[in-house]
């Protein structure tokens, strides 16, 4: 069953930002884990993962109408 999340990436990872990024058409049941590999992110570009403002791991499941931040390592110093 389709259903969409809103995806924002930040820093860097803004290339990755699919067009459909409001409004992104997921497969219901899918896990964060996969919803990363769809969107073909290098896993050594993410440092955080957000749903609604939880940090979840990458096994967690998508339902659809999540808000999706992905955040990459940030340097400084």
């Amino acid at each position: 069953m389709e259903s969409h999340i809103q995806i924002k990436l930040f820093a860097n990872l803004q290339k990755f930002m699919p067009a459909s990024a409001e409004n992104y058409a997921i497969e219901a049941g899918i896990t964060v884990g996969t919803l990363l590999q769809q969107l073909d992110i290098p896993q050594d570009m993410i440092k955080l993962v957000f749903i609604d403002n939880v940090r979840p791991g990458l096994t967690s499941i998508l339902k659809g109408g999540e808000r999706i931040g992905i955040f990459s390592p940030v340097g400084g110093g």
